[in-house]
C-alpha cells in the first residue's frame, strides 16, 4: 500500500516523446507525479496548464513534473501541442503504473459505476520516498498546494 514516508514504487514507462522514463532517472531530485483521467477534458486541461504555468517555480526547486494517464503517446503529443504544455506526460496504456499507485479505482457518475483514474498527486523526494499524497484532487488551487508543500519541504 502506498503511504507517506514509504518508498515510492519503482516504475518505467514511455513519455510523450516516446522515450523510456523511470523513477530512478530522477534520483536526487523531487518528483511531482500526478495522475489525471483523460487528455483534453476540462479539468485535466486546467490542471496541466496550471502545472505548465508554474513550471519555472517548480524548476527553481529542482522538481520534475510528470503527468500520468492511460492515453497513448500520440494523444499526449496532440494534447501538449494544442495547449502549449511544457510538462512531461507519461503514457500508462496498460494501467500498470496506475495499479502500482492505487489510483485505478471504481468510480460513480450519474448512477453509473465504472473503473477509472482517481485524480491523485504524489510528491516524491530525492531519495524516492513519498513526502505527500493528495487523493480525490479538486483542480482549483491544487497546483499551488503542491508547490507550497514542495517549498515547505525544501526549507
Amino acid at each position: 500500500m502506498i503511504e507517506e514516508g514509504k518508498k515510492a514504487p519503482a516504475f518505467k514507462c514511455v513519455d510523450d516523446k516516446g522515450n523510456s522514463v523511470a523513477l530512478s532517472d530522477f534520483k536526487g531530485q523531487p518528483v511531482v507525479l500526478y495522475y489525471y483521467p483523460k487528455d483534453d477534458t476540462p479539468g485535466c486541461t486546467k490542471e496541466a496548464i496550471g502545472f505548465t504555468e508554474k513550471l519555472p517555480e517548480f524548476d527553481a526547486l529542482g522538481a520534475a513534473i510528470l503527468g500520468v494517464s492511460k492515453d497513448t503517446v500520440a494523444k499526449h503529443t496532440k494534447f501538449k501541442d494544442k495547449h502549449g504544455l511544457k510538462i512531461t506526460l507519461l503514457s500508462d496504456e496498460d494501467g500498470a503504473l496506475c495499479e502500482k499507485f492505487g489510483v485505478w479505482v471504481e468510480k460513480k457518475n450519474y448512477g453509473r459505476t465504472y473503473m477509472g483514474i482517481e485524480r491523485s498527486t504524489f510528491l516524491i523526494d530525492g531519495s524516492g520516498k513519498i513526502r505527500k499524497i493528495w487523493r480525490k484532487v479538486r483542480v482549483n488551487g491544487h497546483v499551488d498546494a503542491v508547490l507550497q508543500e514542495l517549498q515547505n519541504s525544501a526549507t
